[in-house]
């Protein structure tokens, strides 16, 4: 069957052309569109879409808005529309946040200049998140998450905590919820034994900004390892995501730069359109992003560093994602006798990457996204 989608913007140039080259797949079949938050709403609610395509900025009612009250009416998987600017990261963000399951840039140019990649990209963003766990019939809006009671930190510390985070973490604006059903399959690994990592490594894709909000928002401020965090998003975009991250985090969170130093209590984010890397001396290197490789950053090269700079004193987890990036990197991390956990298939939004992991027999733990982070601490405190 082909996959029925709503194409929601205010510009009649870009609905159209968005229902041109979805309508040239013949697997994807738009059935209806709408011009503004509230005409999605209700065309949702009457057409019952697969996908919805979604802009922002629209009259009436704004694209968060009626991602909000769509999630809440008829979920449905979205994928949104942005800008590559800072404000336009940070409203994406927010769509994340509301339920949206991806996002493409919105470009005018491209779509002149490059129409065949620009198809390409699209129809294989729609046909992927038309197979979501985004979709589900029992909806309820989560409550606001409540911070983990504060960790004292050890009387004669040598690591730094971010003073600034040391209060209960703030409610973060409301996030899509997981599907009804992962708690209840939630899988069945049991606690981690503890073990002297010198580093926790996660990465991560589609799905990925709320599922590391939610992982690290639990993590204490004295947490003891440093982390690396991929995941892939356009260049525009981490700077803002980590600056969303270390506002809503008690561990300080920051997009990585070249020359930065792993210390505990610190996550560095990989820099959209590049490639990070670890050396054994504990310094971060950011490298000009491979036009050969198709993930800029990539968690495959992040991982596979981690591995020859700390052998087996790696906790490397894969979380929600299309694709396999990270299956080879943690191949060697597991040689080297690191530990690698994957994220459930309930609980993913795309059950792609982790799915690598577990097919390859490389997991050697998989939990439900709202065990992840409680058992990072347990491993590492």
């Amino acid at each position: 069957m082909a996959v029925k989608v709503l194409v929601v913007d205010d510009s009649g140039f870009f609905r159209r052309r968005v229902s041109e080259i979805l309508s040239a797949d013949p697997s994807i079949q738009v059935v209806g569109t709408a011009t503004n938050g509230k005409e999605a709403i209700d065309q949702a609610m009457a057409l019952k879409p697969d996908v919805i395509t979604m802009d922002y900025e629209m009259p009436m009612m704004d694209g968060i808005t009626a991602v909000r009250h769509i999630m809440q009416r008829c979920p449905t998987p979205v994928l949104m529309f942005s800008s590559l600017t800072h404000e336009g990261a940070r409203v994406t963000l927010d769509a994340l946040d509301a339920g949206a399951v991806d996002f493409l840039p919105k470009n005018f140019e491209d779509i002149s200049r490059n129409p065949e990649k620009v198809k390409q990209l699209l129809c294989e963003k729609v046909h992927s998140i038309s197979r979501s766990n985004r979709r589900f019939s029992a909806y309820s809006a989560p409550a606001p998450a409540a911070a983990p009671a504060p960790t004292p930190a050890p009387a004669a510390s040598s690591y730094g905590s971010h003073t600034s985070h040391s209060s209960p973490v703030p409610a973060r604006p409301a996030s899509a919820p997981a599907p009804a059903r992962a708690t209840a399959a939630s899988a069945s690994s049991p606690a981690p034994k503890r073990k002297a990592y010198k580093l926790v490594a996660i990465g991560t894709s589609t799905g990925g900004p709320v599922a590391l909000q939610r992982v690290l928002t639990q993590l204490p401020a004295n947490f003891p390892a440093p982390i690396v965090l991929i995941q892939h998003m356009p260049a525009a975009f981490t700077k803002a995501f980590a600056e969303r991250l270390d506002k809503l985090c008690r561990i300080s969170v920051k997009e990585a730069e070249d020359g930065d130093i792993l210390r505990p209590g610190l996550a560095l984010l990989a820099p959209g359109g590049k490639q990070m890397m670890i050396d054994g001396r504990g310094a971060v290197k950011i490298l000009p992003g491979d036009e050969r490789l198709n993930y800029k950053p990539c968690v495959d090269i992040t991982f596979g560093s981690a591995a020859k700079s700390y052998g087996d004193k790696v906790l490397a987890v894969v979380l929600t994602g299309m694709g396999a990036d990270g299956r080879e990197g943690a191949r060697l991390l597991k040689q080297g006798g690191s530990s690698v956990w994957a994220q459930d298939e309930a609980s993913c939004v795309i059950y792609g990457m982790p799915m690598a992991i577990v097919k390859a027999d490389l997991a050697d733990a998989v939990y439900g996204l709202d065990d992840i982070g409680k058992h990072i601490v347990e491993a590492c405190i």
